[in-house]
């Protein structure tokens, strides 16, 4: 007999509502979606120059994201950062 491969249920482990788990990660220009609330946004130096990043909270399931704005990264984009 085999035994189920399924780990147990992790109460620490994120639960994303359909419409988070919809967006594309890492991508630059992605969409994120209706419900997402932006918060504030900050600027970080790279090699090329300041970029921008500005953090979401969705008003669905609470995940906190972040979309890097980096016109010279084509895998820039929509991060899950928290709860």
């Amino acid at each position: 007999m085999t035994q189920d491969q399924t780990p147990p249920n992790d109460p620490n482990k994120m639960t994303l509502c359909e419409s988070c788990a919809g967006i594309q990660r890492n991508w630059r220009r992605a969409p994120g979606h209706a419900e997402l609330l932006q918060g504030g946004n900050r600027h970080e130096t790279r090699r090329h120059g300041l970029i921008t990043i500005t953090s979401y909270r969705c008003d669905r399931c609470g995940t906190a994201w972040e979309y890097e704005n980096d016109k010279t990264n084509l895998h820039a984009g929509w991060s899950v950062v928290g709860r």
